[in-house]
């Protein structure tokens, strides 16, 4: 006794309509979509990196007048300007300087915006939500508003012309934002994770320290990465409050190569490219932690 198998060929089916050979996948980008969304990305980069490109290969001419003229840093390009910045002026002062601030500026930014944040989203205290709309209404008076008054309180205390005036300065930019961002990281962790500590006997601040903080390391991560950017570039009020020039940061110490009667555009060049080194790398050493803080948050299960 055999069994004999039958192969069907695609055909219409009963209402009369022919089933396709080659259906779309479903969620399977055309030749041109694809093509045309490449294109857009490749434009972007371009206008993204222009402006680096263009600043290092200006960095590249000897000439403080080669900017007017970027083909002859094609002939005469050079790496003299990188030398005398390191040699000749006070950029390694003006780094340990910045480093102190920026430094100092995301350890206590981001202490005081995670325990902010987590008390706003775990505790139920009298005026917490009218706490959090007060830490978002100060990010809307321009610098040129606080200027003045900072300047009166810090003559005041006697800190005008050191490094606190500085690093109070940015914490009242940084924390209310970072607690903003911290309070809606820890709104993802599970509360459950709370309520095991407690059943071990821990504390508030334990639970907080031993079990939440090691979950929000990549929140954490984007709180630090903002407050040291917020301290690495800043420059109104640093340019305002330190009156030294041994105590200047990078920022201010930049605008030196500038003055009313000479433009040393080719030291500023470099010195721009210098600045940016630092963070950069900052950036390529957190940047997954920062992709994590700010797409997933929180954990499952």
């Amino acid at each position: 006794m055999s069994t004999q198998t039958l192969t069907k060929t695609p055909g219409p089916d009963r209402t009369g309509t022919a089933v396709p050979r080659h259906a779309p996948r479903r969620g399977r980008r055309s030749r041109t979509a694809s093509a045309a969304s490449h294109a857009v990305l490749v434009v972007a980069s371009l206008v993204a990196l222009f402006p680096i490109g263009w600043l290092v290969f200006l960095s590249l001419g000897p000439d403080k007048d080669d900017y007017l003229h970027p083909s002859r840093i094609l002939d005469t390009a050079t790496l003299s300007n990188y030398s005398f910045v390191l040699q000749h002026t006070n950029f390694l002062k003006w780094l340990g300087n910045t480093l102190i601030v920026s430094g100092g500026t995301t350890v206590i930014g981001v202490l005081t915006a995670a325990t902010s944040g987590y008390a706003v989203s775990r505790m139920r205290f009298p005026g917490y939500r009218k706490f959090m709309w007060v830490l978002l209404v100060t990010q809307m008076f321009p610098v040129a508003v606080l200027m003045v008054p900072m300047y009166v309180i810090l003559s005041d205390l006697g800190l005008i012309d050191t490094y606190a005036a500085l690093i109070l300065v940015y914490l009242t930019t940084a924390v209310p934002y970072c607690a903003w961002l911290m309070k809606g990281y820890f709104d993802t962790i599970p509360m459950e994770i709370d309520e095991a500590g407690r059943v071990d006997g821990l504390s508030p601040f334990g639970t907080f320290w031993r079990l939440i903080l090691p979950l929000a390391r990549p929140g954490l991560a984007v709180a630090a990465f903002y407050t040291m950017i917020t301290a690495w570039s800043e420059v109104a009020f640093a340019n305002a409050f330190l009156l030294d020039d041994q105590k200047y940061t990078l920022a201010v110490g930049l605008q030196s190569f500038i003055s009313q009667h000479d433009a040393q555009r080719h030291y500023m060049a470099a010195t721009a490219v210098l600045i940016a080194v630092p963070i950069s790398a900052v950036f390529y050493l957190v940047q997954k932690n920062l992709v994590t803080g700010l797409t997933a948050g929180g954990t499952k299960g």
